[in-house]
């Protein structure tokens, strides 16, 4: 090396350490945490805006769950369906959430434990 040059020499230990634990308190104060202003997680939020664009109100005709996964994930939320239908189920749940942010039609679990329907019957 050069002494001019611009490389810095750093120990590849600590730096690691130091972008994992950057990354991953983004990734919890982004993601995992539900925000103080409106107790949604990204997920939930972008499920709620994703019915309202699709005219899914509480004054219409339900529709199926995986319209709704489907529209999340192609043009809001680019992971796997079972994360969104996993949050849709859990809104539509009365023993889950003091208030349902969603009313479900068919069969999304119970209190004991007995998982939801497959999103295509729900």
């Amino acid at each position: 090396f050069s002494k001019d040059s611009d490389i810095e020499l750093v120990d590849i230990e600590n730096s690691i350490k130091g972008s994992y634990l950057d990354y991953s308190m983004s990734v919890i104060i982004g993601r995992a945490l539900p925000d103080a202003r409106d107790g949604l997680k990204p997920v939930h939020r972008r499920i709620l805006y994703a019915m309202q664009n699709d005219e899914a109100k509480s004054r219409t005709d339900f529709v199926k769950s995986a319209r709704i996964v489907g529209a999340v994930i192609g043009r809001y939320h680019p992971h796997g369906d079972i994360a969104v239908y996993d949050a849709l189920v859990r809104m539509a749940q009365d023993f889950s959430m003091r208030y349902p942010s969603i009313t479900g039609q068919g069969n999304f679990g119970s209190i004991d434990g007995d998982s939801a329907a497959a999103m295509r019957y729900t």
